[in-house]
């Protein structure tokens, strides 16, 4: 009992003191507590849709997948990058099945026609890890006229969730994982943004728009899991730390320069997703938010938990921009 009180007051710590928590100290001191890891060939045969697939993250969720057995849909905007994200995963994991996957998330079109061509060619999927990301550096539309990284973040992945949907329920224990942000933190979904997901009004600004729709997949995530339970859908959301990945490197060079020595490998932040995609403890609840194997909370101020209403509404716009069914 006291080994359990005295993890809970590390957690905590660990939690709220960002710096180590979402470092590779964190993950070092946390991994001497967290819960066993996935079965040794616990996937094999199980096909897994990973976006975000060219690099980074991306990449090593893939990998780290690939080493349970699993078969590794890899998603991307351009096959010659997933080509050599391939070449590396198989490099690192000789037995690794990869298939390559061209599909830019953030177009809808394309979206609904991939979906399409997938559904043809499997059966059953395992799960989807939703791992596609970008920061713009000044607002840009998609073809459809969304905000790119709300359509990125938010709207394709909701829309590919949704077509997928029959696969995923036709495994049994089914997951989907969306890779999200410790950004969020800082990003309420107040009621100003509830009006204004689009980003339309005020100064646009990269890093917040980032932040803001990565909360907003936590929150969509939540609502996405009371949507799939009646399936056998297992819906989570989490955050990887801070990673050096060229998500942080590129977009953020000045930050990535000072936090350098303590960021933690790719391997290290993917460590979460893989872990839920693979475990049966990923099963035993649904609609959380995670970091290093274990639910964390989505808000630490009462002030930050976002209204029903506005939640509704994000609720309602995602499926209007999709043209999915809302109830």
């Amino acid at each position: 009992m006291a080994s359990h009180a005295l993890t809970g007051i590390a957690e905590t710590l660990l939690d709220k003191t960002i710096l180590p928590g979402y470092s590779k100290i964190g993950y070092s001191l946390r991994r001497r507590w967290w819960p066993a890891d996935a079965e040794p060939g616990s996937l094999i045969g199980k096909r897994i849709v990973v976006t975000g697939g060219s690099s980074g993250l991306g990449r090593a969720t893939a990998a780290g997948i690939a080493e349970l057995g699993g078969i590794v849909h890899l998603v991307g905007r351009k096959a010659s990058r997933l080509e050599e994200s391939a070449g590396l995963i198989r490099r690192d994991v000789p037995t690794a099945d990869v298939v390559i996957e061209e599909c830019d998330v953030s177009d809808l079109d394309a979206v609904r026609a991939w979906c399409a061509d997938l559904r043809g060619r499997i059966g059953a999927l395992h799960a989807i890890v939703h791992d596609a990301g970008v920061m713009p550096p000044e607002r840009t539309e998609t073809a459809q006229g969304h905000e790119m990284a709300l359509a990125t973040h938010v709207l394709g992945p909701f829309l590919m969730t949704e077509l997928l949907r029959e696969n995923l329920a036709e495994e049994g224990y089914a997951r989907v994982v969306w890779m999200s942000s410790g950004g969020m933190y800082s990003a309420p979904f107040t009621h100003e943004v509830a009006q204004d997901l689009e980003f339309r009004r005020g100064e646009y600004n990269g890093t917040r728009s980032y932040a803001r729709t990565k909360r907003m997949q936590v929150v969509v995530a939540a609502m996405l899991s009371e949507r799939l339970a009646g399936d056998g859908i297992f819906v989570h959301s989490l955050h990887p730390g801070w990673a050096d990945t060229p998500g942080v490197t590129d977009s953020l060079p000045g930050f990535a320069k000072v936090v350098k020595p303590i960021l933690r490998t790719a391997e290290q932040g993917a460590d979460t997703a893989v872990w839920l995609v693979g475990s049966d403890d990923a099963v035993r609840t649904t609609g959380q938010f995670w970091q290093d194997r274990r639910p964390r909370p989505m808000t630490f101020l009462p002030s930050q938990v976002e209204e029903a209403e506005d939640r509704q509404t994000l609720w309602d716009y995602c499926c209007e921009a999709t043209g999915v069914t809302p109830h």
